[in-house]
């Protein structure tokens, strides 16, 4: 996908001193090893149509555009906490391009893997 190549050159230019490695490529999606021990899975099927997943330890959250939560105010787009709770996402918009939502969830998770939230046992 010319999108995935595309948003992998932004990602290595603009965080290349934050990655562990480059990104890698996959048939339909993207790897991102941050240094900090975030591991991000990113598939685009379109510019409003996402899913972004991302592995901290052995706590996993997530953002996507899946259309089955109404009641949030950010729908379509959520994000299922490391807990399994699901909430307005705090960081994507489907209206923004894909090169800026990435970079804006970059940041957050460089600067809080877990957004914020933390797990309840």
């Amino acid at each position: 996908m010319s999108q995935h190549l595309e948003l992998s050159t932004m990602i290595n230019e603009a965080f290349g001193g934050d990655l562990d490695s480059p990104v890698e490529q996959t048939q339909d999606a993207m790897i991102i090893h941050l240094k900090n021990g975030v591991t991000l899975d990113v598939r685009y099927a379109a510019p409003d149509a996402y899913s972004l997943r991302w592995v901290y330890g052995d706590a996993e959250s997530g953002i996507d555009t899946a259309p089955l939560h109404r009641d949030l105010a950010s729908f379509p787009n959520h994000f299922h906490d490391a807990g399994g709770r699901i909430m307005a996402d705090p960081i994507t918009r489907p209206d923004a391009s894909p090169e800026d939502n990435l970079r804006s969830l970059i940041l957050a998770l460089l600067d809080n893997p877990m957004l914020g939230v933390r797990e309840t046992a």
